[in-house]
């Protein structure tokens, strides 16, 4: 049997685990694949796509920093992608045109309510940061009905921009910096590069209470800067490993048509390094 050709293309792209779950839930599901890394500087970033799937690609998962050129590569998109303006997955489909879909809402959303518990509807839920990382989770975030959805952005006017893009009155879109007085929240969510550089973003102690759940979509062997200032106030943090193996998932039922169990590869632990999706 001829392996299915997928993989990963980011910039850089070394750091990636996505390998790794992909191969994990191919033999689990029985499945040939063959799956590579790409590393390609934006522009270079088009043409490695091309030369992909002209040599029998079936399909790319797109990280960092060619979501929204993965968006507008593509031949045309799913939902979440149009929403968002940026893909986290592409396909060759049977005609030859290349589809653009963004799981990573998905993923976030399955990791929070089947793995962790933690039901969005009628929850009050800050994301900070206003990037292609916000902009990729908010429809999905928006879609689980929470009670408020508040965004915030070290530049205001990033966050302006997003915010008219998504066109979502249920957004509600704060200063550059939450507002000291504020009542806590019941989920917060790091969507900035923060913790890629060892710092975490500038944001008031009041948005942590002892319930909430601080997320940080970057994945480590460690408590991100984020997650340590979170619990050092009480409240319970987690990574975005969770979310990387869940939009993992989606995008390996996109191209294979099985949703792998994720459960045994939640529980994998590998190297410790520093990734986002």
């Amino acid at each position: 049997m001829t392996p299915a050709r997928c993989g990963v293309i980011g910039h850089p792209v070394g750091h990636s685990r996505s390998p790794e779950i992909h191969r994990a839930f191919a033999e689990q599901s029985d499945i040939a694949l063959e799956y590579e890394l790409i590393d390609a500087a934006p522009d270079a970033f088009a043409a490695r796509v091309r030369k992909f799937f002209a040599g029998a690609g079936k399909g790319l998962n797109v990280t960092v920093p060619h979501k929204a050129a993965a968006f507008e590569l593509a031949d045309e998109a799913d939902g979440d992608a149009r929403r968002s303006g940026a893909a986290n997955t592409l396909t060759r489909l049977a005609n030859g045109r290349i589809r653009a879909d963004n799981t990573d809402g998905t993923g976030l959303v399955h990791d929070l309510i089947q793995n962790r518990g933690f039901p969005l509807t009628d929850r009050r839920i800050l994301v900070v940061g206003a990037g292609g990382a916000a902009a990729g989770i908010i429809p999905a975030l928006l879609d689980a009905a929470p009670s408020e959805l508040a965004l915030c952005n070290r530049t205001p006017a990033r966050a302006e921009t997003l915010a008219r893009h998504l066109d979502d009155r249920r957004l509600n879109l704060l200063q550059s910096r939450a507002p000291d007085d504020i009542r806590s929240y019941d989920l917060v969510i790091n969507a900035t590069s923060a913790s890629l550089r060892d710092e975490r973003p500038d944001l008031p102690s009041t948005t942590i209470g002892s319930e909430t759940l601080a997320y940080d979509l970057v994945y480590s062997g460690r408590p991100t800067p984020f997650m340590k200032w979170a619990s050092d106030l009480g409240a319970n943090s987690a990574d975005g490993w969770g979310m990387l193996v869940e939009q993992a998932a989606e995008s390996f039922c996109l191209w294979h048509g099985i949703r792998p169990h994720t459960g045994s590869v939640q529980r994998r632990t590998w190297p410790e390094i520093v990734g986002t999706h």
